[in-house]
């Protein structure tokens, strides 16, 4: 079977199982044994489940070494010794030729809900499962699955000694949970996988496109009479998919049959992609080395990453840059200020902060912030001498103008707050539901607002009294599977227009016409919490993500208060 990065056409149409999903004499034989979660012993993440799962265990296995793992998805029709799929037996072969790793498989079918009385319809999960995105089943895997079978066998902790499998739904149940915890499952085979919209799954193309590659290998099949019904094209969204990641950069191969939604032609060519995605073990799978200047990497420096500056920190909740590129950022619950100067060297820059939240230097030089426990914004000066600028305020974010005037949202109040360079305060809009972070554009003209309770960021044009008008929800981003709210905070503009949000999903960055066009991932898997440009030439990127501080160069710029800059005129 041919494999490689560009689509390949298997012409027969008769796909008989090759003589490695056929018992071989002298091969060593391994044990499967089924294993049950019940209603006593029950799953936290899908509560009330019931589901059999089993544990396929080489012969060559002696629990010296920790072993390689394959999980599959619908794993009772994997794992049965008839049928298309046959896994244990080419387990065995592959094995035995030293073609894949000693490799435990474990086979764990979808959830049933059982009903309470025999008059009632039980509950299946499977497309619940398998079918979202999200990271609700890998976690169920990780969290649930992985250490019980831990218990008894000697299972790696390297990510890339870890494969995922699915056909149909449990195809994207597979690719999904790669994707989310690329720190577990590095890599995926996918056949005649369900990428269209079940739940959503006509999003993940666009999602990676979107995104910083990730560290996988895929292998997807599809045939070109598999079905089109009411959710979408299944050929189609195959071809989407792999589209996406030649675009990204990944190492994937798409074979494409003749057959249609069935297993026969995966079956057939179940070996072939066991030998394709355990290729070169155990070289490491690292992130794409293909670079599209087009895509993420026209803002990303290739080749780097996040860098952790601090740790440790109880609450690192906004952040400032001052017009030398040294970095304030506050520790809300130790109640300080800390400084990050050119160095990279941090120190401790004010103590008894109020619970500073919010902070942002004007033009002169001033650092501003929002105490949230004296209910007051205040000024600092080089010296941390404090003048007070207003008073009964509570805020968690607020941004300066290039004439010295704030501007600060208050959510639980749902408005937004102006105070003028001589301390006057007022209340300028009330249209945003929980209106949380805000910034003023590249060139001072519009102030940006954050929604975290939904997909929105607005858009206001400022005046020159400070009144907000024109406001629309005009910046719109991805939201987890799991919930329609981003939990967006900081945000950032850079010098050509473009939006920098931290939200749950990660580095959101929009464009001037307000799309989402990259999402950088995230140092951590809980996301960040504030963003932020900085160095001496403004081309380091800062997150904070509560209790450490990273940076990253970038190929953009960024645009401060004190030197407003007309973008250039975007692409519509």
């Amino acid at each position: 079977m041919p494999v490689s990065g560009r689509a390949a056409l298997i012409q027969a149409e008769d796909y008989a199982l090759g003589p490695d999903s056929q018992r071989q004499t002298g091969v060593p034989r391994g044990t499967v044994t089924q294993q049950t979660f019940t209603s006593k012993v029950t799953s936290k993440i899908y509560p009330g489940t019931v589901r059999d799962y089993w544990i396929y265990v080489p012969a060559q296995y002696q629990g010296e070494k920790p072993a390689c793992v394959m999980v599959f998805q619908d794993g009772g029709g994997m794992v049965t010794e008839t049928g298309s799929w046959r896994v244990p037996t080419v387990f065995d072969n592959l094995i035995h030729k030293g073609e894949m790793p000693l490799t435990i498989g474990i086979f764990v079918n979808p959830g049933v809900l059982p009903a309470a009385s025999p008059n009632q319809q039980s509950r299946y999960n499977r497309s619940y499962e398998y079918d979202a995105l999200g990271y609700r089943y890998a976690q169920f895997l990780i969290e649930e699955i992985l250490p019980e079978v831990a218990k008894r066998y000697n299972l790696s902790k390297d990510p890339n000694d870890y494969a995922i499998a699915g056909s149909s739904s449990g195809g994207i149940a597979a690719f999904n949970a790669a994707w989310n915890r690329p720190d577990v499952f590095r890599r995926v085979v996918s056949f005649i996988g369900s990428y269209t919209n079940l739940r959503g799954g006509d999003t993940l193309a666009s999602l990676i496109r979107k995104t910083e590659p990730k560290p996988l290998r895929v292998f997807l099949q599809d045939g070109r009479n598999d079905q089109d019904i009411y959710s979408g094209n299944w050929f189609l969204g195959n071809q989407e998919i792999f589209s996406a990641l030649q675009y990204a950069g990944y190492e994937s191969t798409f074979v494409i049959g003749t057959e249609g939604h069935n297993s026969k032609h995966g079956g057939a060519i179940l070996p072939d992609a066991l030998r394709w995605v355990w290729k070169d073990y155990p070289k490491p799978i690292s992130k794409p080395a293909k670079i599209i200047d087009r895509g993420i990497y026209s803002i990303l420096e290739p080749g780097k990453d996040w860098e952790v500056l601090g740790q440790g920190y109880q609450l690192t909740a906004d952040s400032a840059v001052d017009k030398e590129g040294n970095i304030y950022f506050t520790d809300a619950r130790d109640n300080r200020i800390h400084k990050l100067d050119s160095n990279g060297k941090i120190a401790v820059w004010k103590e008894a902060s109020g619970g500073a939240h919010g902070v942002a230097f004007g033009p002169d030089g001033r650092l501003y912030a929002g105490q949230h426990d004296r209910k007051r914004i205040v000024a600092y000066r080089t010296d941390g001498a404090e003048s007070v600028v207003a008073e009964n305020v509570q805020t968690h974010h607020l941004t300066v103008t290039e004439r010295n005037e704030i501007y600060f949202a208050d959510a639980p109040k749902h408005k937004i707050y102006f105070v003028d360079a001589a301390g006057n305060m007022r209340a300028v809009n009330g249209d945003v539901n929980w209106p949380h972070g805000v910034c003023v554009s590249t060139d001072q003209s519009l102030l940006v607002v954050s929604d975290p309770r939904t997909k929105w960021v607005w858009s206001f044009q400022i005046q020159r009294e400070g009144s907000l008008v024109n406001g629309q929800p005009f910046y719109r981003l991805e939201t987890p599977d799991e919930s329609s709210e981003t939990e967006a905070g900081g945000m950032t503009f850079d010098t050509e227009g473009f939006l920098y949000v931290a939200t749950k999903l990660g580095l959101q960055v929009c464009d001037q016409p307000g799309r989402v066009v990259a999402i950088i991932n995230s140092p951590s898997r809980d996301g960040v919490s504030d963003v932020f440009f900085g160095g001496p030439n403004m081309q380091w990127l800062y997150v904070t993500d509560g209790d450490k501080i990273y940076r990253r160069p970038m190929k953009h710029r960024g645009a401060t208060a004190w030197t407003p800059v007309k973008p250039p005129q975007p692409r519509l």
